[in-house]
């Protein structure tokens, strides 16, 4: 399935999901209010759940959210880390006067964590995945069996279709910003954007 065809998907799946459900649409813009639960929603998208579910069974829910949140926690540690390490340096380096040196560090530090951060992010994607099919924690961190998907999908065409989604919500919500009301708006669709992208990355996850 190419990309074209994954938008179009998601987009029919998210308009089925919300258009004529406006209960629905309340009860998920107050889910993204509280975070976990719009997570852990999300997460029944990505098991394949077509149509999707209707909210409820708040504590799993909730508690599936917390776990998806905790699991990209956990894979952005690295980042964090290479981002101090790269810092600390950079900034003594520009205090003591060695402003040449500092751009150096500081440059290279930047360019090794957003590659770290890159690699980790398609990693995570393809682990939430597994742990929402799966469901077991333990499972998100099964990286035989991650690594193994990825390279069924594919790392340069997981990354595309990755960047591809990011960009479409990226414009989107710049617009939304740059209107009046426009953040009322981003708030209202909120949730459809969360279904939306979820139901993109279970398709890329399916496609191997």
């Amino acid at each position: 399935m190419g990309i074209g065809d994954m938008l179009g998907d998601s987009f029919e799946y998210t308009k089925e999901t919300f258009i004529g459900k406006w209960v629905r649409w309340i009860i998920l813009i107050i889910c993204s209010i509280i975070f976990p639960l719009i997570m852990g929603y999300s997460l029944e998208v990505m098991r394949g759940k077509k149509p999707a579910p209707e909210p409820g069974n708040w504590v799993k829910t909730l508690i599936d959210g917390i776990l998806y949140f905790i699991i990209n926690f956990i894979y952005m540690i690295p980042v964090w880390i290479l981002a101090f390490i790269f810092i600390l340096p950079s900034l003594m380096m520009a205090f003591s006067g060695n402003v040449t040196g500092a751009i150096a560090v500081g440059g290279i530090g930047f360019l090794i964590t957003v590659i770290v951060a890159i690699i980790l992010t398609l990693i995570a994607v393809i682990a939430v995945v597994r742990f929402a099919r799966e469901e077991k924690f333990g499972e998100a961190f099964n990286f035989s069996e991650i690594v193994a998907k990825i390279k069924s999908i594919g790392w340069i065409n997981l990354f595309i279709k990755l960047l591809v989604v990011e960009i479409i919500i990226g414009i989107i919500a710049m617009i939304l910003m740059m209107i009046p009301y426009g953040i009322i708006l981003l708030i209202i669709l909120s949730p459809a954007f969360t279904v939306f992208m979820a139901r993109y990355i279970c398709l890329i996850y399916d496609s191997a």
